[in-house]
């Protein structure tokens, strides 16, 4: 972690602030994604509440800097690819958490403060578990069950319903009466631990794949394309709230909620209404003393305002209703003994320890290993060098105390020293990458003077552990963007042995019959897979024309037609740590060729100062020079490089300023949707143009180019007197055609 992220949110200067805000938005991007789209969460629900708290105390203090992809302003994660899309008429929003009994008593002042002039105003709340399974919206007309979708980013969920209509717990017609026209019931589906470790054991027998937790395993089998699978997973629903509907379904939410369950969805037996923080701490004590008991995970325990008009009057803040908050559980504990610390190599070429532990079950599931984050922390210390489990180091066959933070991430919280073996020596953590032998080394933060906490390998393009990744990162949109080859095709080609580095995929051509056989394996494969969640035995061989993929063609074409590829796309292709799009835009004006570039960055790495050879440029820093310097000075990239460029052969980077051009020597900020271009076709036209493209608006910004959609940035401009036009007049502008 940098220094500036440690830094206090009331210190920060404005520079530091909208860089934090930009550091802060991709994180909680990634995070969101790997939680709602991949149901495979990195980090405890309590770091990640750190994350956002965080940004939404920037937004405060800066709140000219909110940025336009601000986690404050979206719920989730954009729904996944594969299903067809659904616009929820009403949000689906997140709720604001409480971790201490102080916070639930701060939100019941909060709306006793809101509603002070109703002196004789009785409010009353409702208390319900907290189910830790995925959010779904169930739609009905007339009774009928006709649409269900995921809550994905909050606005839009993807299309579920034939899974959902396997759910038992999820009526197909409405029982009873009085239900309105048109309602959108929302709940949880999760998974029982009963029916978790039956799938666990089935999947074992039949050599499948391990499940991790009930919450990801629910999660994943709700996004099934055949419906039969979610079938064979026996999952469960229960009903707490509704989205838009054609009328209020009761007065108060406990009423609501009771009406549910005369229409035939399960509701929790545990939801109570409550008139003070007494009695609704002394609930969650309650529901907490239950909850290993229950059959089920959940997280903690839920208020909300129980009138229905008070609700509504009270309102809500971005991304979250005022008149709710999640009350969280602490983690459970337990404790078991570390039998050794492995090493596994990431997608960036980090080395990440991992402790591998005598199973120990808590919270309902089984952990096996904990990840040490990196060197310092297994020798007791934080990112600042300050001592954590007060000062005591990790090793092999200690006994520790670990928890499920969040109850999804394992960690180790101490370790018992009393009972350390005698014979247990300090770990020597490895200076080389164990999978392909590059050194490993921890990079110099070029601000602080201080050296990063994790420690990565250097081989770039050669190391077996980084070469997927880094071939999904080569053909994405930023890069090589090559159609029909995504992260499926990637997986499924590298682990047939037909693409193991970027040079591979240009010759596939070549490879046709051996590329068509591995798409009818996967073919095969999935079809067996499908037959035998109906609990039947695949018995249909496919004929020689169900052999044949009609899109190779397609593929091969899509695959030639980046031979050529622009000079930044290709530098960005790389993966060279640290080379995102913007600097490697940098980079291609700077040495106009792929040659040039190569030639300096070899100069680079053999020189004793890099600032000898290297040229002084207006946005490369020691932290980027360092990394062209491990890329090119680590002689194992070179075959690898010299291969890919006898398939492809980068345009050189040209930029051509006509003495005309109006926008030379200006700096310009896109903000908003752009329809007719993508914000990188932006970026590239304006710089060819001569113009200068930031990311923020400041007192130096010349003009503002908004789309639809303009927040911040727009309202930044207005107030600063800056020149704003919208797309098709800068196409005007600068002589496009619109």
């Amino acid at each position: 972690m940098s220094s500036l992220s440690e830094k206090d949110v009331e210190t920060l200067d404005l520079e530091e602030a909208a860089a934090e805000l930009k550091r802060l938005a991709g994180e909680i991007a990634e995070h969101d994604r790997r939680y709602h789209a991949e149901d495979a969460p990195t980090i405890s629900d309590a770091d990640y509440d750190a994350l956002r708290r965080r940004n939404l105390a920037i937004e405060d203090r800066f709140p000219a800097l909110v940025r336009e992809d601000s986690p404050s302003l979206r719920v989730g994660a954009p729904p996944a690819e594969g299903f067809a899309k659904v616009r929820h008429a009403v949000p689906m929003l997140s709720l604001a958490k409480a971790y201490t009994d102080q916070d639930v008593v701060d939100f019941l002042d909060r709306g006793r403060r809101f509603f002070e002039r109703d002196k004789d105003l009785d409010i009353a709340f409702t208390a319900e578990p907290k189910i830790d399974g995925l959010s779904a919206s169930l739609r009905y007309e007339n009774g009928v069950f006709v649409q269900g979708a995921t809550r994905g980013d909050g606005t839009v969920g993807e299309d579920i319903t034939a899974n959902l209509r396997t759910i038992a717990d999820i009526p197909h017609r409405l029982k009873g009466t009085g239900w309105p026209e048109t309602i959108e019931i929302r709940g949880e589906v999760y998974m029982t631990y009963a029916e978790f470790e039956a799938l666990k054991q089935r999947s074992a027998a039949a050599g499948g794949q391990d499940y991790v937790n009930p919450r990801n395993t629910a999660a994943g089998s709700l996004r099934q394309k055949d419906a039969s699978v979610t079938a064979s997973r026996n999952l469960n629903f229960f009903a707490y709230a509704w989205g838009y509907t054609t009328e209020d379904p009761a007065p108060t939410q406990y009423e609501a909620v009771r009406k549910f369950a005369e229409w035939g969805f399960r509701i929790s037996p545990l939801m109570v209404r409550a008139k003070s923080v007494d009695d609704l701490i002394a609930q969650y004590k309650l529901i907490e003393e239950q909850r290993s008991s229950l059959g089920y995970d959940i997280d903690g325990v839920v208020y909300k305002v129980d009138q229905l008009e008070l609700q509504r009057r009270w309102g809500f803040v971005t991304g979250e209703p005022r008149w709710a908050v999640a009350h969280k559980f602490p983690a459970e504990q337990a404790t078991t003994t570390v039998h050794k610390i492995d090493i596994q190599v990431g997608r960036t070429g980090t080395l990440a320890p991992v402790a591998r532990l005598a199973p120990v079950t808590v919270g309902g599931v089984v952990v096996e290993n904990v990840t040490l984050h990196n060197e310092d922390y297994i020798k007791g210390f934080d990112s600042n060098g300050e001592p954590i489990r007060e000062g005591n180091d990790i090793r092999v066959g200690d006994t520790v105390v670990i928890q499920r933070a969040g109850d999804v991430i394992p960690q180790i919280v101490s370790v018992v020293i009393d009972k350390r073996p005698a014979n247990a020596v300090p770990y020597e953590f490895p200076h080389t990458c164990p999978v392909c032998g590059s050194p490993a080394t921890r990079e110099i933060n070029e601000k602080t003077g201080k050296e990063d906490s994790r420690r990565r390998c250097t081989g770039e393009l050669i190391c077996a552990a980084q070469a997927v990744e880094g071939l999904r990162h080569f053909v994405s949109r930023g890069a090589f963007d090559i159609e029909g080859l995504g992260s499926e095709n990637i997986d499924l080609f590298f682990n047939a042995g037909l693409v193991k580095t970027a040079a591979d995929i240009f010759t596939l051509k070549d490879r046709r019959t051996d590329v068509q056989q591995a798409l009818f394996e996967r073919r095969e494969a999935q079809a067996r897979e499908r037959e035998a969640a109906k609990g039947t035995a695949r018995k249909k061989v496919l004929t020689a024309e169900e052999r044949t993929y009609e899109g190779l063609d397609k593929l091969f074409a899509a695959i030639d037609a980046r031979r050529e590829p622009e000079l930044d796309r290709f530098i960005f292709a790389l993966g060279i740590r640290h080379i995102g799009e913007t600097t490697a835009a940098v980079l291609a004006r700077t040495f106009s060729t792929i040659e040039e570039l190569i030639r300096v960055g070899k100069e680079t790495a053999a020189a004793e100062d890099p600032h000898t050879v290297f040229p002084s440029v207006n946005g490369i820093g020691d932290t980027v020079i360092g990394a062209l310097r491990d890329f090119f000075g680590n002689e194992r990239n070179d075959e690898v490089l010299d291969a890919l460029l006898a398939q492809v052969h980068p345009k050189p980077y040209v930029v051509t300023v006509s003495a005309d051009s109006v926008v030379a020597g200006k700096t310009v900020v896109f903000t908003g949707s752009l329809e007719k271009m993508t914000r990188s076709e932006a970026k590239a036209m304006a710089e060819r143009l001569g113009a200068k493209v930031a990311g923020s608006v400041s007192a130096k910004t010349d003009l503002v180019v908004a789309g639809p959609g303009a927040g911040s940035k727009l309202k930044a401009a207005t107030d600063l007197g800056i020149e704003v036009i919208d797309e098709d007049s800068w196409l005007e502008r600068v002589g496009r055609s619109s």
